[in-house]
């Protein structure tokens, strides 16, 4: 185990995990601390909890850029799927932090302790979603950071660090969602290319995806039920609000239902309608 900082709450141990720029303790403390919190161990605040950071700690690589300056490659392509998996390791990195900062930023919120049950066990699979990417990677000789990243995740915490309802709209509603589409022609492409033990470790985030999307669905009508809002109506408020760009297309319309996200909630808001 990674030599952890000391934490007195499952807010501490959160923001914690955010500062930290050893993605083995950051990983291993978003772990430890859903353990800890799964067994009602811990607090939720304490005093002694540090603020929460505007940006998550980083190690120097890799070196972050505007998205339109990340390259593309095919997976057919020698370096192809060490770039896509390192994109991907990218994404679950961001995906670490951004569980914990729903965590963090809002615990002092009126929900049940079940909301922060939820949200742990995301931050833990997101944690484990990084290592297995980092592991697959390392297994074909190279590693997170090799290659540059773009820095246009952290944007949505940012610019929703004030408001739950636009946090759990943007972040698991659309850009969690995002990965149910765009997940199953990817592991289908790596065992198309022979690489079945990528497409292995994609089986298993996909499955994931699909119970954190469904969290923040649960969430999300939760707190629009006590507003007396229409979720959908809610959702597409925030979503132009405080999202950047038009939602893309194609959308896995079975995946995202199964998950509590119906059409009615994305469907009016496709790239041709929502200028």
């Amino acid at each position: 185990m990674a030599n952890l900082p000391q934490f007195h709450s499952l807010r501490g141990a959160a923001v914690e995990a955010i500062r930290a720029a050893d993605l083995s303790v950051k990983t291993e403390l978003a772990q430890e601390a859903s353990r800890r919190w799964q067994a009602r161990k811990l607090s939720l605040r304490s005093p002694l909890d540090r603020a929460v950071p505007e940006r998550p700690g980083r190690p120097e690589k890799p070196v972050l850029t505007p998205p339109t300056q990340v390259k593309r490659r095919s997976l057919g392509s020698l370096k192809g799927p060490v770039a896509l998996l390192h994109a991907i390791a990218h994404i679950e990195l961001n995906a670490v932090d951004l569980a914990l900062d729903i965590v963090a930023r809002f615990a002092s919120e009126p929900v049940p302790n079940s909301f922060f049950d939820g949200w742990m066990q995301v931050a833990f699979e997101e944690a484990k979603h990084f290592r297995m990417v980092r592991q697959r990677l390392n297994d074909l000789g190279a590693d997170y950071g090799d290659l540059p990243a773009h820095d246009g995740l952290w944007q949505a915490a940012h610019d929703t660090r004030n408001d739950l309802t636009a946090r759990l709209a943007v972040v698991p509603l659309i850009l969690e969602a995002r990965g149910l589409d765009v997940t199953p022609a990817l592991r289908a492409k790596m065992r198309e290319t022979g690489d079945n033990e990528s497409a292995a470790v994609l089986d298993v985030i996909y499955e994931d995806e699909k119970g954190h999307v469904a969290i923040g669905a649960k969430w999300f009508r939760f707190l629009c039920a006590r507003q007396k809002k229409d979720p959908a109506v809610a959702f597409q408020t925030l979503v132009r609000a405080n999202f950047r760009g038009p939602l893309k297309p194609p959308f896995n319309d079975i995946a995202r239902a199964e998950a509590g996200l119906t059409p009615s909630f994305y469907r009016s808001m496709t790239a041709a309608t929502n200028i």
